[in-house]
């Protein structure tokens, strides 16, 4: 499929999209939200992938939202900007619900939408000189299509903080409040991310699936609910039987690497 703002590579099993604006620090606008919502459907279907990352050609991540769209936006009738929020907010579903494990590779500015898409990869790696902010509010504005994903990974009470105050986010405070996992230097970014993918995809493909299943099951609940821990029964004695655990329980005994892994 040809794409006017990403540029996709595969490596092995390990997908990379890049979204490729540098010109405009990967701002996005309809092109980027609708291609970015099309690359991570398609790979979901494409079994040659088990890992995605999600990065930015250039000297930023991504800078937020393009002028020019926001200028657009600015002359749009409700009608009209609802439709458009529901694209991004489709895209930004899209990438947090990916079966495959996604990895943020983050540098420079992740500002605004930046920010949001950093909230909905699996694991986000940043180097020392990225930067955040939810600046919403400073233009008007509030930062509602990202804000479940990024209050989800940075929590609700630093998010009542950073939604109102608009203030920049260095580096490690992203990782301190979660919003990051590590934080690297630059010239040793692409081997982190490159051992973290290699990483997830000794995964068993249909397990990182339904593991991730199970995380959103888990998000809200509680172990005092009885429902929820036959429910977690069930899930654990349907997957032994599947064709994916008998092979990697056999692989285990027998001291050899699952059929998944020798495809590699």
């Amino acid at each position: 499929m040809h794409y006017d703002t990403l540029q996709i590579e595969q490596q092995g099993k390990v997908a990379t999209v890049w979204m490729n604006r540098p010109e405009l620090h990967n701002a996005m606008n309809e092109t980027l939200i609708a291609e970015l919502t099309a690359a991570f459907k398609a790979l979901q279907l494409d079994d040659s992938v088990r890992v995605i990352v999600l990065a930015g050609r250039g000297k930023s991540f991504s800078a937020g939202a393009d002028l020019d769209w926001m200028r657009r936006a600015a002359g749009y009738s409700e009608a009209e900007n609802l439709a458009d929020a529901h694209h991004l907010a489709a895209m930004l579903k899209t990438i947090y619900r990916s079966k495959k494990p996604v990895i943020g590779r983050i540098h420079g500015a992740a500002m605004a939408g930046g920010t949001g898409l950093t909230a909905v990869c699996d694991i986000a790696i940043a180097t020392e000189h990225a930067r955040f902010a939810l600046t919403e509010v400073r233009l008007g504005l509030i930062p509602a299509t990202i804000g479940p994903y990024v209050a989800d990974a940075i929590g609700w009470r630093q998010a009542r903080r950073y939604f109102l105050s608009a203030e920049r986010i260095d580096a490690a405070t992203a990782a301190r409040i979660g919003l990051v996992h590590e934080v690297v230097a630059a010239e040793a970014l692409d081997e982190r991310i490159a051992g973290i993918a290699a990483e997830l995809a000794q995964g068993a493909p249909q397990a990182l699936s339904a593991a991730k299943d199970l995380l959103s099951v888990l998000h809200e609940a509680s172990p005092w609910d009885d429902d929820l821990l036959s429910d977690t029964a069930g899930r654990i004695a349907s997957i032994r039987v599947s064709r994916e655990a008998r092979e990697g329980l056999a692989a285990f005994f027998d001291k050899r690497p699952p059929a998944w892994q020798q495809e590699q």
